[in-house]
Order: C-alpha cells, then structure tokens, then sequence
C-alpha cells in the first residue's frame, strides 16, 4: 500500500484545509495518509522515511520558500520517495523546484490531480519517463468535494485566535467555500492559475466542515477564498444556512473593494448573519497606482466602503501595498493621512504599513516595474525579482517602518503606537513635519476584532 505524507508549512495561522482536502480524497481511496504542519510541529521522521510519495502544499510565497527549506531535510530522510508541490505557487515556480528534485507540480484544483498521480504510482507499469510527461499540470475542473478529513491535523488551539475586548479570545476555524478568482489584479498570483475562473466548493461539503470543526472548539470560522463574493448566489444562502444553524458562531470573510459596492445591498446580510469584519485588498490610496494593478477601484470608491461600513457598524480590515516602484513619499503620506481621516487605524495590521511589492516569475508587472524601477535578475533565494525605487529615499523609508513595525510588535505596542511611530518616520524623511492630528472617534461602536495572526499576503 502506497504510504502519502501530505505537508503543510504556513497557511496564514489557520488549521489547513489544502492537508485536509486531499487527505479525504486519498483515504477514501485506501491510501494510507499522515498529514504535518510544519507551522506548528516538527516533521514527523519516521513517517516521511517510510513515505513513497511526500506531497508539500504551497498556496502562497511564504510558504514556498520554508518548503525549498524542508527538502533537502526530506530527501536525506527518504531518497526513494516521489516528491510532488501542488497549490497556487507550485507551477508559477516549475522549473526552479523541479531543479531542486519536486517530481509533479499540481496547480488549481489538485485533490484529483493528486489521487492520480497516487494511482499512478502504486502501478506497477509505472516508469520514471511517465512521470517526467506527467510533471506540471494545472486543473480547473470542476469537482465534487468531499468532507475534509481533520482527524489527524494539531488541534485548533494551535493555531491563529480571535482577538478583541468584546469577544474575549475564541477558537478559529477555517474553510473554504471557494478557489481562484474573476478578477485579474496584475499582482496576484492566483490570475496566473485560474485565468478568471473560480470553482465553488458544495455548500454541504462547507457546512459540514464547519460543523465538525464547531464540535472541535471553533466559535469563529475563516473563510479562506480570495473573494467571498465571486459568488455571490453561493455565498448568501450558505451564510444564511450557517447562521440558521449556528446563531452564536461568528465568521469573517474577504471581499474586493469592487464588489462590495457592487453587492452593497447583501452587507447587511453579512452584518445579521454573524460576520465580524470583511478584509478587502484596497492596496493604495493613489488612483494611478490602483489603475496600474488593475484593482477596478479608486480611492473614492474606498471611502465610499468605509462609510457603508461604518453606517452599518461593519468592521472593515484593509490591506495595503504601500511600497511599489511607483510610491512617492508624498504618497505614503497621504496614506496615513487617509487612514487616519477615515478612523481606520485600529483596523490596520502595522504590517500592512510596511507591505513591498512581489514581483515573482511570470507576474504581469515584471516589464511595467523594469521601466520605472532598477529590476534585477531573478533571485531563486527569494522566489523574486529584486527591484529597487528610482529615488532611494522610498528604498530608506520602506526598510526604516519595517524596523519600527517588527521592532513595536515584538514589545506588543498598540496599534495607535506603531501608528504614531510610523507617521513620525515618515515626516521626517519628508522634511516636513506635521503633528499627529489627534484621532477621531472610533468608526465602530465596539471593539475592532482580528486575528491573531495578522500577516496577509
């Protein structure tokens, strides 16, 4: 019998559903699955020595390179296994991880991809040149999901909680209702995959995972899709469905700033249903940036959101990118100048101040930042392309808020501190100092929650 290792090395402090998933598929099928977060435990060596095939989950940067950390630790343990990387990052990087000995890269939908390759490799016929034939491949086929199978994940206290006065700290869960997106942000990695397209995940497959991971301890579930409301006749009964049967569980979600106008007549069904704050990737303040990232919005159609949000008591979570090839000092001022204006500096992360632009292979914005910035070649150390502002002034600033950020989050300094901190330093590159103004009355009647983990990226 075909022994798997499903691993995971960082999901954004939530329990993995890209572990989960797949290990219900393979299970089913009477593989035998031990699944490894490496996030919160050491890998587990004496499964990975007897594995014949160790698959390592990347759905995003961060977690691509600890993988490129694990393998050769991996490859010493079981020299005899079949490598395989599947999630978003595993073909925007095909050549390089095939260089470093990944046999199969699985992109979009893998679960089936992955059940495939398992058939594949307990047949006997199998032969090393079929696998090279089979080595990339993305799927945007539509499937039928199964219940994620959690049985052997660490437990939800081991991961990411919610944090604010009123909710105390609660358990999180995490799901997934949805994968890739319509949108085609040029920054993003998900465009490159999915083309436009999103594939929905049954509406009973959700709730059910949701259900046992409420009988686990979760009094708030994550819902993990790029945008919630991609589908929006999806997601408003499954809310309204989640909510009928689970009054006191609270849940967040994310959603782009354009359909949150476009859909602003279903955020008070948000609001009754249970959600306590929306993210949305507003990424600038600056219209010529936004128009440059294809973001579809402007700073207007922002403070728009803001407002609805505040009228209905919503919380709003926003991310930014603040350091692109084409941040001005001026510019970053007038961010911190919005967030304050718009009463949202309780709801940024600090290190959302301090976010640069990634710029990895394929990206749309490789020849658009080569033009206005100093690109260099492409770094395998960082998965990315290094690049550098034409006024190295915004080079000093970016490096100097990400030492005030880090440095403020370590002595766990408030929001409005770090804030504060960061407003100073940037003045003061600017050679004109304006005082803090002193901050208007929270937008929210209650405290702003978020979680505990807050890195979005």
């Amino acid at each position: 019998m075909l022994n798997v290792v499903l691993i995971s090395t960082y999901e954004l402090g939530r329990q993995p559903f890209g572990l989960a998933s797949p290990a219900a598929w393979l299970r089913k099928n009477g593989y035998e699955v031990d699944c490894a977060d490496a996030a919160v435990a050491d890998l587990p060596e004496d499964r990975i020595r007897r594995a014949d095939l160790i698959a390592f989950y990347v759905p995003m940067h961060t977690a691509t390179r600890l993988t490129i950390k694990y393998l050769p630790f991996v490859q010493a343990l079981a020299p005899h296994a079949h490598l395989c990387c599947y999630g978003l990052y595993a073909p925007l990087n095909q050549s390089y991880l095939q260089r470093l000995g990944v046999n199969t890269l699985l992109g979009g939908e893998f679960e089936e991809g992955l059940l495939e390759l398992c058939q594949r490799l307990t047949n006997e016929h199998f032969q090393q040149e079929e696998s090279a034939q089979n080595a990339s491949r993305i799927s945007l086929a539509r499937q039928q999901f199964l219940l994620p199978d959690r049985t052997d994940l660490p437990a939800l206290n081991q991961y990411a909680h919610l944090v604010g006065e009123d909710q105390g700290t609660r358990l999180v869960g995490s799901v997934e209702a949805s994968r890739g997106c319509k949108h085609r942000c040029r920054h993003c990695p998900i465009v490159p995959v999915y083309q436009g397209k999103f594939r929905v995940v049954q509406r009973e497959i959700v709730l059910a995972d949701i259900r046992q991971q409420a009988a686990a301890g979760a009094k708030h579930i994550t819902f993990g899709d790029p945008d919630f409301f991609n589908g929006i006749g999806h997601a408003l009964p499954l809310i309204h469905s989640l909510h009928a049967e689970f009054p006191e569980l609270s849940y967040d979600v994310t959603i782009k700033i354009e359909h949150l106008l476009k859909h602003a007549d279903a955020l008070v069904h948000l609001k009754e249903s249970g959600c306590l704050f929306v993210t949305s990737a507003v990424e600038s303040v600056d219209d010529s940036i936004l128009s440059i990232l294809n973001k579809n919005h402007t700073y207007k159609d922002f403070t728009r959101v803001v407002h609805m949000f505040e009228e209905l008591d919503l919380a709003l979570n926003p991310t930014f990118l603040p350091f692109t090839p084409w941040t001005t000092l001026a510019g970053y001022q007038k961010l911190l100048t919005s967030i304050i204006k718009l009463k949202l500096v309780e709801h940024v992360a600090p290190i959302q101040l301090a976010i640069r632009l990634l710029i990895p292979e394929g990206s749309e914005l490789l020849d658009l930042a080569e033009r206005d910035a100093s690109v260099e070649k492409f770094d395998e150390a960082t998965l990315a392309y290094p690049w550098h502002h034409l006024d190295p002034r915004v080079d000093e600033l970016h490096f100097e808020i990400l030492e005030l950020v880090n440095s403020g989050t370590e002595k766990q300094a408030s929001r409005q501190e770090i804030f504060t901190s960061v407003w100073n330093c940037a003045h003061r590159k600017l050679q004109v100092f304006h005082p803090l103004p002193e901050p208007p009355a929270p937008a929210l009647k209650t405290a702003f929650p978020y979680l505990s983990e807050t890195w979005y990226c």
